[in-house]
């Protein structure tokens, strides 16, 4: 990992001194573009006012699906770094991320996280999940890197950097510990949470709650009857109480469970809307990556009690 990560700061701390005689932003600012909500948190939190940031994809959007626009590819374009979040989250935009990191820093959040911290898809492909920071103890990993790397890339402000991570740092594992506190207080027949798609595995992990998602680790994934009608039996079986909406993702598929469910004659209520590849409003608590974790603790704790 050590070795790794001196790699990557000596080929960034390369492409950062060759571009940085380009253009810069109308403040004199670096460019940094994020790719998601959660990751233009780490940026945000990481460098606050040095640089310009902006982000791809907003609340509500789902980065499986998501496609880079040609004002997308402006800001990318122009961008001095960018940062996304990895293993595939962003799978349209694999190739173009790859094809940028041959001039400018590229910057992956899960590329630095431990290999024995990962979680493999439940569906037998051996796939990576890449929803990374719904357990903050294993994001945690991902933003000191960036943090280091960084630190390499702005050597005057390295100091301010490594001061604001500790204190990033610091925040999470309190958020951490309250989120477990909060899923605990629900009964242990009761810690069952499903949801559209499986992207609440390292949550699950962490807070010992089991997790069920309709579609796999990417909503790219098909789900048909057979899928829907498992789920309800399952539901039906365990006595589930509620199920869970998420913001990025259409509410379409749970529909189908639920009423299954009602034809069984044990009908089910949506618990509420969790925040999985996208993060609330700006403005809002769930508009950080602080925020939404907290919200989804207590949105499924009040449902499931």
């Amino acid at each position: 990992m050590k070795i790794k990560l001196i790699g990557i700061i000596l080929i960034q701390a390369l492409l950062f001194a060759s571009c940085s005689s380009g253009e810069s932003s109308h403040s004199g600012k670096k460019r940094v573009v994020a790719t998601t909500g959660m990751v233009a948190d780490v940026a945000r939190n990481l460098l606050g006012d040095l640089v310009e940031l902006q982000v791809l994809m907003g609340p509500g959007v789902d980065p499986h699906l998501y496609k880079a626009s040609q004002g997308d590819m402006d800001l990318l374009a122009k961008a001095d770094i960018i940062l996304y979040s990895g293993h595939h989250l962003e799978g349209k935009m694999d190739e173009i991320l790859k094809k940028m990191s041959r001039s400018k820093p590229v910057l992956g959040v899960s590329e630095f996280i431990p290999e024995n911290r990962l979680q493999v898809a439940g569906d037998g492909t051996g796939t990576i999940d890449p929803h990374l920071w719904m357990d903050p103890a294993v994001w945690q990993f991902g933003i000191a890197g960036i943090s280091d790397t960084l630190q390499q890339l702005f050597l005057k402000d390295s100091s301010l950097i490594g001061s604001n991570f500790r204190q990033y740092r610091d925040t999470l594992m309190f958020v951490e510990d309250e989120v477990y506190r909060v899923i605990q207080t629900i009964p242990v027949d009761r810690r069952v949470l499903i949801t559209s798609h499986d992207a609440f595995r390292y949550f699950g992990l962490s807070n010992h709650i089991e997790v069920k998602g309709l579609q796999g680790i990417s909503t790219v994934s098909e789900y048909g009857l057979q899928d829907v009608s498992n789920m309800v039996n399952f539901i039906v079986d365990r006595k589930i109480k509620a199920v869970f909406v998420e913001s990025s993702v259409s509410q379409k598929s749970l529909q189908a469970v639920i009423e299954g469910c009602t034809s069984k004659g044990h009908p089910i209520q949506i618990g509420g809307t969790l925040y999985s590849d996208s993060m609330g409003k700006e403005g809002t608590p769930e508009g950080t990556y602080k925020g939404m974790i907290r919200h989804n603790a207590y949105t499924i704790a009040k449902a499931l009690r």
